[in-house]
């Protein structure tokens, strides 16, 4: 949840295109002034643990989206390019909604497998004479 929600916030956190050399907006003093990349966006994809003391389930892993960027037209940007481009992180808005929601749903199921468990272990202990 906590990927899909820094995605999420940082959305709209655009950066100079690599290789632009993020000099557009150099002052009169002539030193380029130097601007934060943008924001990288991550992913989250379940592996199956086959391997170790413990074989089968998942494990969680987090990796970089790539392509990491869009090109997007923001020619008002102090560190556009000459065509006015800056770097937009590659976040699909639609699909981290989805995981969100995948999340939440996942612990709920979770949450109700422990609770079945918990009703079983009571009743089986509960046998009387």
């Amino acid at each position: 949840m906590s990927v899909a929600a820094s995605n999420i916030a940082n959305a709209n956190t655009t950066g100079p295109l690599p290789g632009s050399g993020a000099s557009a907006g150099a002052g009169s003093s002539g030193i380029a002034p130097t601007f934060p990349a943008a924001y990288v966006p991550l992913r989250v994809d379940q592996v199956a643990q086959s391997s170790g003391s413990t074989p089968g389930g998942t494990v969680a892993t987090v990796s970089m989206v790539s392509p990491s960027f869009t090109a997007q037209s923001d020619p008002g940007a102090p560190f556009a390019n000459q065509d006015g481009l800056v770097a937009a992180p590659n976040v699909d808005l639609v699909g981290e909604f989805v995981e969100l929601e995948t999340a939440k749903y996942s612990f709920i199921a979770n949450a109700k497998v422990i609770q079945a468990y918990a009703e079983t272990t009571d009743t089986l202990l509960d046998i009387k004479t």
